[in-house]
């Protein structure tokens, strides 16, 4: 995940899809079962400071967020 953000660039988001994708490949059954997991990591590194979760561009709760989400680098980085 952090290693996508950084290839993609500052400013740039980019969606689970892309995180489950790069590990499960593009087969819908090879990425599908790791959405949960990639948003699980998701929410403790933004916890931790280390990525954003915007939901329309803003960053949320992660302890309550749903539907469509994008990640990106932290504020200030």
């Amino acid at each position: 995940m952090l290693a996508l953000l950084a290839a993609r660039g500052e400013g740039r988001t980019i969606g689970p899809m892309d995180v489950a994708r790069a590990i499960g490949g593009d087969r819908p059954e090879g990425w599908g079962p790791l959405m949960q997991p990639v948003r699980r990591v998701a929410v403790r590194l933004m916890k931790e400071g280390r990525v954003a979760i915007l939901r329309k561009g803003r960053p949320v709760d992660p302890d309550d967020f749903r539907g469509v989400y994008r990640l990106a680098p932290p504020p200030g980085r």
